[in-house]
């Protein structure tokens, strides 16, 4: 089975991305949707979190824009929260993968945000990265969030710069250009992955 990373900065449309090779019939694991269930009502994470950040927690489990605002501003905490998040991400990980090997599927795409800052990249059989132009990465993630400039910079530069990402990229998706345009170069990259030859190798799972 042929293990796929997907990632990309925030605001460059890797969720848009992902869900086109879903329609492909690629299976697809997303990492911040696993986050997303951990930090919700009954949660694994929630426990653990309530005693390290309880002003961010309320009704509807963790509230994502209070606990990027509140990192921005104690950057020293991130530590303890990936000791207490990754670990939950990881066995999630694994479950997927497990399931996709009984299933004999040829292919799987894990859309991991943080890929290269976390190492994750040795891991992966080929790694496709989304990009588009930083304004546009800005404008993107302001309009569609409760976000302040001092947050989307605490992510921005928590993350690896998109040059970089793009020059240790096996395929590029540029997501400036439309979403059909779009579409048509993941076909290609699609085409260009079933086509190419199958690996045994398989991520750690952790």
């Amino acid at each position: 089975m042929k293990i796929v990373a997907l990632t990309g900065s925030i605001g460059m449309g890797k969720s848009s991305t992902a869900l086109m090779f879903k329609a492909l019939g690629v299976p697809v694991w997303d990492a911040d949707e696993v986050v997303h269930k951990l930090y919700s009502p009954g949660g694994a994470a929630i426990s653990p979190l309530k005693a390290l950040f309880p002003d961010v927690i309320d009704e509807n489990g963790v509230n994502r824009v209070l606990l990027a605002n509140t990192l921005s501003k104690h950057p020293d905490r991130l530590k303890k929260l990936e000791s207490i998040v990754h670990p939950l991400v990881g066995e999630d990980r694994a479950q997927f993968l497990d399931q996709a090997r009984q299933n004999g599927v040829p292919m799987v795409l894990l859309d991991i945000p943080l890929l290269f800052e976390t190492g994750q990249d040795q891991q992966m059989d080929a790694i496709v990265v989304v990009t588009c132009p930083p304004d546009v990465q800005k404008a993107r993630v302001l309009a569609r969030q409760s976000m302040s400039h001092q947050t989307f910079n605490f992510i921005v530069a928590r993350q690896m710069p998109d040059s970089e990402k793009v020059a240790r990229a096996d395929f590029v998706i540029d997501t400036s250009v439309g979403l059909e345009e779009a579409r048509k170069q993941v076909g290609k990259v699609y085409q260009a992955l079933v086509q190419s030859p199958q690996t045994n190798s398989e991520p750690d799972h952790a």
